[in-house]
């Protein structure tokens, strides 16, 4: 039982946390702070936070655990706030898709208070932001990476640990450099391509045609592009190099499909196709053996 949660960031990811914890009756009181006054109230009439913290003293005091859920660029000034109001017995932990940056950026902002801080990541989402988007089954089946740092104790990653399983979730252990060179692959490039063809799309002068005419197919692919503008921003400044490797990559993927096409070399396309045909489906198995699936699923 957690007697005091602290959110910063009641959003979709922060308000879910929240509501998955007071649904399994694992907190008593419930914190929120954040830069909008009216999403902070939007937030307790939905009954994700029970106080609206007037100060970050005030918010600390007597917490036992603090979720980030805020845009990564905004976890050092975060924290810097945090630190002279830390207790010795609170945990800090986060919700950033970044891991790297994030590590070096509560480094700087805390010092050696740094062993209170547990890097962690939820793997889920929606493309919808803000606090009426918060579900308290978003994390239902769905993987929690952490990445702990060498000055954690033991207590205090079981302490994060155990707050995401109360919410439902699979709980994973990667190093920071792996889960940001997993994650440019597998979310940060998905983003950047969903980004950019349907900004491409609504720059041209029949955008109006295309998107009348755009179906599921241009749906499910361009899901994604509705998320937050700010954070995927954020990520894929912070996580540069390891995305800018994936979008290389996969710029040779797409030309060497272009060479095929050109060529009319149906054989090359098609195993291109089957090849990825047969990989999604594995992957798709695998997620619904491993990982009992909500009524909606809702992966980011």
């Amino acid at each position: 039982m957690l007697n005091k949660i602290v959110i910063f960031g009641v959003g979709l990811i922060g308000g879910s946390f929240a509501l998955a914890l007071r649904k399994a009756n694992a907190v008593g009181e419930i914190v929120g702070v954040g830069r909008s006054l009216h999403s902070l109230e939007r937030a307790k009439e939905l009954g994700l936070i029970d106080t609206i913290a007037s100060s970050v003293e005030e918010a600390m005091r007597d917490a036992d655990l603090v979720l980030l859920a805020v845009p990564v660029a905004q976890t050092e000034a975060i924290l810097a706030t945090i630190k002279p109001y830390l207790q010795p017995q609170t945990v800090i932990t986060d919700a950033g898709s970044i891991k790297g940056e994030v590590i070096v950026a509560a480094q700087h902002a805390l010092g050696d208070r740094i062993v209170q801080f547990v890097p962690g990541h939820p793997i889920a989402g929606r493309e919808t932001t803000g606090p009426d988007a918060a579900v308290a089954d978003l994390y239902i089946g769905k993987k929690v990476v952490l990445t702990p740092l060498p000055q954690n104790a033991e207590t205090h990653v079981a302490l994060v640990r155990e707050a995401w399983q109360q919410c439902g979730a699979s709980v994973h252990l990667l190093s920071a450099q792996e889960h940001d060179a997993v994650f440019a692959a597998v979310s940060h490039l998905p983003h950047l391509l969903a980004f950019a063809l349907v900004d491409e799309y609504a720059r041209r002068d029949n955008a109006d045609l295309l998107f009348n005419y755009a179906a599921s197919g241009f749906r499910d692919f361009t899901r994604i592009a509705g998320s937050s503008p700010e954070m995927w921003r954020d990520i894929a400044l912070t996580n540069q190099q390891a995305v800018l490797l994936e979008l290389d990559t996969y710029m040779h993927q797409l030309s060497s499909l272009r060479v095929a096409l050109a060529a009319g070399d149906a054989a090359a396309l098609e195993s291109v196709f089957a090849n990825a045909q047969r990989a999604r489906h594995a992957w798709q198995q695998s997620i619904e053996k491993a990982e009992p699936q909500p009524q909606q699923d809702r992966d980011a």
